[in-house]
C-alpha cells in the first residue's frame, strides 16, 4: 500500500486508538501534573539551585565577590517564583488522584517552598562536608575546587541532598525527577527517601544504587559499582513490599569497595566495618570487621578479618 493511501486509510484508526486511551487520564496527567516541558523545567530549576549552593562552579557566567550577594538574591526570587509555580501543581495533581478535598495545597506549597529556601545555608554546610570528606579520602584530589568542578558526586549528592528535603516534605513527583536527572549525567542513583550523613563520599560513582530506606551514617565512603538494595521487592505471593524498610544500614565510618552488594531491610553494616569488593552480602556485619572475597589460586590475602 502507498504511504499516501495508508496515511488516508489506515491512520485515522491510530489516532483514535490513541486517543480512546490517553482521554481518560489527559485532565491530571497533564492539565494538573507534571508534563515533559515541567520535567525539563524542573531540571532548569534544580541547575540554578545548584549555582545558588556552588555559584563558582555551576553557574552560567562568572560571579564576583562583590557580585555574591545580587546574584544570589536574583537568583532565590527567580527560584521561589519557578519552583512554587511546579509544587502547587503537583499538590494538586496529588489530591485530584487521592480525591481529596479538604487539602490547602497552596499553603502546603508555600510553606514547603519557603523551607527548601530557607534550607539551602544548612544544604550547603553539609555539603562542604562531603566535599572535605572527599578531599580528605581520595589521595589523587590535589584542591578543593577541583573536586567540585570534576567528581560526579558532587553533582550527585547535591542534588540528593535538595530532593531529601522535598521527599522529606512529602512534594509529590519532583524529588524523583530531580534524583533521576542526577542518575542520568552522573551514573549515581540515589533515591531521595534514603537517609545520608554529612561526610559522605562516593569516589568514581558510576553504577552505585542506593535504595529508598536506606540509612547511611557519617564519613561513610562508597566504591563505584556498589549496591544498597532491596533482598526481594516482592513478598511470598509476589506483591511489592510498598511502605516496609527493605534496604540496608551502613553505619559510621564504613568503607564498601568495587561492586559490592548489600541487600536486605534487616541488613546492617556496624561502624567502622570494611566490605570488600565483588562481596555480595544478605546479612548484619558486626562493628568493625573486614569482609572480603578469599582468592581461589591458592594465594592468600594480607587481611584482619573479623568476621570469619
Amino acid at each position: 500500500m502507498e504511504l499516501s493511501r495508508w496515511m488516508d486509510s489506515r491512520l485515522p484508526e491510530v489516532v483514535k486508538a490513541l486517543e480512546e486511551s490517553i482521554r481518560p487520564s489527559i485532565d491530571v496527567a497533564n492539565e494538573d501534573g507534571l508534563d515533559l516541558a515541567g520535567r525539563n523545567e524542573i531540571y532548569e530549576i534544580l541547575d540554578e539551585i545548584l549555582a545558588v549552593l556552588f555559584p563558582g562552579s555551576f553557574s552560567k557566567e562568572k560571579v564576583g565577590k562583590d557580585e555574591v550577594n545580587f546574584f544570589l538574591a536574583d537568583a532565590l526570587r527567580h527560584i521561589s517564583f519557578r519552583m512554587g509555580k511546579h509544587i502547587r501543581e503537583v499538590y494538586k495533581y496529588r489530591c485530584k488522584l487521592d480525591n481529596c478535598e479538604t487539602c490547602n495545597c497552596e499553603k502546603k506549597a508555600n510553606d514547603a517552598l519557603m523551607h527548601l529556601i530557607e534550607s539551602l545555608p544548612d544544604i550547603r554546610a553539609t555539603l562542604m562536608e562531603d566535599i572535605q570528606a572527599a578531599f580528605d579520602g581520595d589521595p589523587a584530589a590535589r584542591y578543593i575546587d577541583e573536586i567540585v568542578l570534576s567528581y560526579p558526586c558532587v553533582e550527585a549528592i547535591a542534588t540528593y541532598r535538595i530532593a531529601h528535603l522535598l521527599y522529606e516534605l512529602q512534594v509529590p513527583i519532583i524529588p524523583r525527577i530531580m534524583s533521576e536527572r542526577a542518575h542520568s549525567s552522573t551514573g549515581i542513583d540515589i533515591h531521595p527517601g534514603a537517609v545520608i550523613g554529612p561526610r559522605f563520599f562516593i569516589d568514581h560513582g558510576t553504577g552505585v544504587v542506593i535504595g529508598e530506606t536506606c540509612r547511611i551514617g557519617r564519613n561513610v565512603k562508597l566504591y563505584q559499582g556498589v549496591t544498597l538494595g532491596a533482598l526481594s521487592p516482592f513478598d511470598k505471593d509476589g506483591v511489592p513490599k510498598k511502605g516496609q524498610k527493605r534496604h540496608p544500614d551502613i553505619e559510621d565510618d564504613v568503607i564498601i569497595y568495587a561492586n559490592a552488594t548489600i541487600l536486605g531491610g534487616d541488613t546492617v553494616i556496624g561502624k567502622g566495618a570494611i566490605i570488600g569488593g565483588n562481596t555480595w552480602i544478605i546479612k548484619s556485619v558486626p562493628a568493625g570487621a573486614h569482609v572480603y572475597n578469599k582468592v581461589r589460586n591458592g594465594d592468600q590475602p594480607n587481611t584482619t578479618d573479623k568476621a570469619g
